[in-house]
């Protein structure tokens, strides 16, 4: 679909923060480094004097924190929002309270919204924004690896009803990404692990490299103090960033980024949302890479591979024999269907994506047996 240009040097010292420029319409800067939570506040509209922080209980603390932190900066009027987590705050009952907490404290059209968490928060976030007064500023602060490499870029925002995941929602861009690398070291390596779902599927799909630090050093990889977790987690930013300046509204090459996402999250439907993200991913990459194998495109090695690295980290590679059928029938609702038509990317060698359309159901299945467990 694209040919993607080398990857770019590492050019920031380990104290300084490095910036990605995100292109397009509505350009802004995604800031990466660590102890830069200060920088929320410049990064907010000079126009604004009221802010909405919406968070996850379990950040209640650090959203206190950081509302003193832009009250003393700038003087400004901040609310804090505290939404269930994960993807039950992911819900039109959750953004209706955000709604109410801005229309009771009289939020106008300068005034902005700050996603303090992971992807689940970031999402409700950005579409509380997007929508009140047909959209205010955002800026998002992420605070897991599955947000900072990807839900907290690119201006998607959703939330999920019971027919499927992020079925309602709208494009709109943040107006600065603040990614403080300090606020992933007290989490366990199973949630990095889990975010790092996204960034194995920078390097299938985009950057190599991201393949090769993982496969040298696995725990460097996904330890957030050490240079080759930063690299990883810059790569994986650029990436992004690249394909939504170019594509912000997913109408070429952007669908890229859904390789592993039609099966993942089929499964995150089948599992109520209680799997992770990642793992869902995880699963959804390898049927992918199976796919692709099994429909000539991508070589034996290749996805071996994927079973091979993601199994490296830990992560899952196979999911129930009898969820075929199911996991089917939420596959053709998915957003990624058009006409009816199935649309799976693949791959037709490492960080070669392209879109096979309307396979057929055999060779879905067939795939679907090579994870099968």
């Amino acid at each position: 679909m694209t040919s993607q240009p080398p990857a770019p040097a590492s050019d920031s010292a380990p104290g300084e923060a490095t910036v990605i420029t995100v292109g397009g319409e509505q350009p802004y800067d995604i800031t990466i480094g660590r102890d830069i939570l200060p920088l929320v506040a410049a990064a907010l509209p000079a126009a604004s004097t009221k802010v909405l922080v919406v968070h996850p209980p379990t950040l209640a603390a650090k959203a206190t924190e950081l509302r003193t932190l832009l009250q003393e900066a700038s003087g400004r009027q901040v609310l804090l929002a505290e939404i269930p987590d994960a993807e039950t705050g992911k819900r039109v009952e959750v953004a209706a309270f955000c709604w109410q907490v801005m229309g009771q404290a009289d939020f106008t059209r300068t005034d902005a919204v700050v996603g303090f968490g992971g992807g689940a928060v970031t999402d409700l976030a950005g579409f509380v924004a997007a929508t009140w007064l047909r959209g205010v500023a955002v800026v998002q602060v992420p605070t897991t690896v599955l947000g900072m490499v990807d839900a907290a870029v690119g201006g998607k925002t959703g939330i999920n009803t019971n027919e499927g995941k992020n079925l309602v929602g709208a494009f709109w861009p943040p107006r600065a990404v603040i990614c403080d690398l300090s606020l992933l070291d007290s989490l366990s390596r199973n949630e990095r692990v889990a975010g790092f779902a996204e960034v194995v599927k920078a390097g299938f799909i985009w950057y190599p490299e991201i393949l090769d630090l993982i496969e040298a050093d696995p725990e460097a990889a996904v330890d957030p103090q050490t240079p080759a977790f930063r690299r990883c987690i810059e790569l994986a930013i650029q990436m992004k960033a690249r394909v939504v300046g170019e594509d912000l509204r997913e109408a070429g090459l952007r669908e890229v980024l859904n390789y592993g996402h039609t099966l993942g999250h089929a499964i995150e439907h089948a599992e109520r949302y209680q799997w992770r993200h990642g793992a869902a991913i995880s699963v959804g990459m390898m049927f992918a890479a199976e796919l692709s194998r099994l429909a000539g495109r991508l070589s034996d090695a290749s996805a071996a591979r994927h079973r091979a690295i993601l199994e490296l980290l830990g992560l899952p590679t196979s999911y129930r024999a009898g969820a075929f059928r199911q996991l089917l029938a939420t596959m053709q609702r998915d957003k990624k269907t058009r006409g009816g038509m199935l649309r799976f990317i693949v791959l037709d060698d490492i960080a070669k994506p392209t879109v096979l359309q309307a396979p057929d159901e055999s060779l879905l299945f067939a795939a679907y047996q090579e994870i099968a467990e």
